[in-house]
C-alpha cells in the first residue's frame, strides 16, 4: 500500500491482457507472438506461460498460427487447465455461404470466437480438452437455401451472422487514443499489403474476457463488438457443444443466456433497451466475496444515450432451472437484475472508451481500472473511494527505469497493464503516480 514493488517477472514477450497469480505463487500470463503476422487486432496473445517466483517459465503453450490466435484473456481452471479466448480464421467465402452480408464482408474474411481448454504438458505443451465455437451457432436470415437459416427474432439461443450491423465505429481521436496506447499498429502484415483500417469487420466478435463459475460449470464471456456478455455450458463435451443438447443445461452448445444489447438479434427498434455499451472484463463474483455469484463488468460507455462515461455494473442473472435463465416471452431473455452501479464518487464520473477492469475484493469494496487514464481506484459499496492510484509511467518517467520495463517505440509509450501489476503489488500512498494524480 506505499507504493514499494514486491515482485517484478521479467519476459521475453510483450504482455497482452490475460495475468494471474495462482495458488502456488506463479504467474500464468499470455504474451503476444510476435510471428503471427495473420491477426493484426488489439489483444492478440497467442503464448500462454506459467512463470515461477525466480522468472523460470515452468510451462509455455503456442495456440497461434496462420488458422487461429489465442487473444485477450485465458482463464485458470480448478482443475488445473486453462481456458483460452482465440480467433479463428473464415475466408471470404465460408462467410458469404454461412449467411453474411456481402457488404460486411473485407479481405480478411471474418475471425469468430471459439473457446478451448488446454490441459498443460510441461515444459513444453498442451493437449486440447474441451472446445466451443460460435461458427457451431450460427442464424441467418438471407437465403432460405443456406444452412443456418431461420428468424434470428426467434432464436436468441442462436448468434446472427450480421448482428453487429448497428456496431459503433471508432472515432479519429479513439483510433489514435488506442496508438498512443500500443493497443493498435498501422505496420503492414507479411507480404507487403497495406495496413487495415482499425474499423474493419473481420474481428467480428472481439470477445475480452472470460470468467468461469465451478459451482453451475458455465462460462461467462464479454463480447464487445456486440455490447453483450454470452453465457455458456462448459459441462458439455466436445461434441455436444458443437451442437443444441447434451449437457447440465440440455441445451448443448447454444448460448444459455445473453444481456446487454438485444438489437444484436431482434433489430434497431430495440434500441433503448441496450444495457451495455463496450464493455470489458465481465466476471463472476467467487465464492465468499460478498456478492458471490453475481457478475461485475467495466460497462465503458461508448455510444452510451446520456453521455459518455463509463460504469461499474453488478448484476443478478434470472435463473430459472437448471436448463437456463427462461425468457418472460418469446423474444426477449429474462432481465437481469442490477444488484450495484457505480459511475464516480460526489458527482464527477470516470470514463475509458476502451480496455479497464474491475473486481470485487474480500473486503466488500470494488477495484477499479480506468484503462486509458492508467488509473486505478477502489471503492466502497456506498461509493466512497478510499484508495487511488495512477500509473506513473509515462514517456516523462519512462527514461528512470529500466529498458525491458518501457516500450521500444517512443511514438507510443507502453503502459504497464494495471490490474496485472496490482495482483502483484498494492501501490499506494507516497507512490509518484499519487503525486501526478494531486497535480
Amino acid at each position: 500500500m506505499k507504493g514499494e514493488v514486491v515482485h517484478i517477472w521479467k519476459g521475453s514477450y510483450t504482455p497482452t491482457f490475460g495475468v494471474y497469480l495462482l495458488d502456488n505463487g506463479n504467474l500464468l500470463r499470455a504474451g503476444h507472438d510476435p510471428n503471427n503476422f495473420y491477426y493484426r487486432e488489439g489483444g492478440q496473445g497467442g503464448i500462454i506461460q506459467e512463470i515461477s517466483w525466480d522468472g523460470t517459465v515452468v510451462w509455455e503453450y503456442k495456440y497461434s498460427d496462420r488458422h487461429h490466435a489465442q487473444h485477450h484473456d485465458i482463464e485458470p481452471l480448478p482443475n488445473g487447465n486453462v481456458l483460452l479466448l482465440a480467433w479463428e480464421k473464415k475466408t471470404g467465402h465460408q462467410a458469404l455461404i454461412a449467411g453474411r452480408d456481402p457488404k460486411m464482408i473485407t479481405a480478411d474474411g471474418l475471425w469468430p470466437e471459439h473457446l478451448v481448454e488446454v490441459r498443460p504438458i510441461k515444459p513444453n505443451g498442451g493437449e486440447i480438452v474441451w472446445e466451443w465455437h460460435v461458427w457451431d451457432h450460427l442464424i441467418q436470415d438471407r437465403d432460405p437455401k443456406l444452412r443456418f437459416f431461420g428468424k434470428p427474432e426467434e432464436h436468441p439461443e442462436r448468434i446472427y451472422i450480421n448482428g453487429d450491423f448497428g456496431r459503433r465505429r471508432d472515432s479519429e481521436e479513439e483510433i489514435a487514443q488506442l496508438r498512443a496506447l500500443g493497443y493498435i499498429t498501422d505496420s503492414p502484415p507479411a507480404g507487403g499489403q497495406p495496413a487495415l483500417d482499425p474499423n474493419r469487420n473481420n474481428d467480428w466478435n472481439h470477445a475480452n474476457s472470460i470468467s468461469y463459475n465451478p459451482e453451475l460449470d458455465q462460462i461467462v464471456i464479454s463480447v464487445l463488438r456486440f455490447s453483450e456478455i454470452w453465457v455458456i455450458d462448459h459441462s458439455t463435451t466436445t461434441e455436444e457443444a458443437a451442437g443444441r443438447s447434451g449437457g447440465n443445461s440440455g441445451k448443448g452448445g447454444d448460448l444459455l443466456y445473453r444481456w446487454g444489447n438485444p438489437q444484436t438479434y431482434l433489430g434497431p427498434g430495440f434500441a433503448e433497451q441496450q444495457q451495455l455499451f463496450s464493455q470489458h472484463d465481465v466476471r463472476w463474483i467467487p465464492d465468499g466475496l460478498p456478492g458471490a455469484g453475481n457478475l461485475t463488468v467495466f460497462n465503458n460507455g461508448r455510444g452510451r444515450f446520456d453521455g459518455a462515461y463509463s460504469s461499474i455494473d453488478e448484476i443478478r442473472l434470472p435463473k430459472n432451472s437448471r436448463r437456463g435463465y427462461g425468457a418472460k416471452d418469446a423474444k426477449l431473455p429474462a432481465d437481469a437484475e442490477f444488484v450495484w452501479s457505480f459511475s464516480g464518487s460526489a458527482g464527477e464520473r470516470f470514463y475509458s472508451s476502451h480496455i479497464s477492469g474491475t473486481e470485487r475484493l474480500p473486503n466488500g469494496n470494488t477495484l477499479i481500472c480506468v484503462g486509458i487514464q492508467g488509473r486505478v481506484f477502489e471503492v466502497t459499496p456506498q461509493g466512497k473511494t478510499v484508495w487511488d492510484y495512477l500509473n506513473p509511467i509515462s514517456e516523462e518517467t519512462s527514461s528512470s527505469l529500466p529498458p525491458w520495463l518501457t516500450s521500444s517505440n517512443p511514438r507510443a509509450p507502453r503502459q504497464i497493464e494495471p490490474y496485472g501489476l496490482l495482483r502483484a503489488s498494492r501501490v499506494g500512498r507516497n507512490h509518484p503516480g499519487l503525486e501526478r494524480l494531486a497535480k
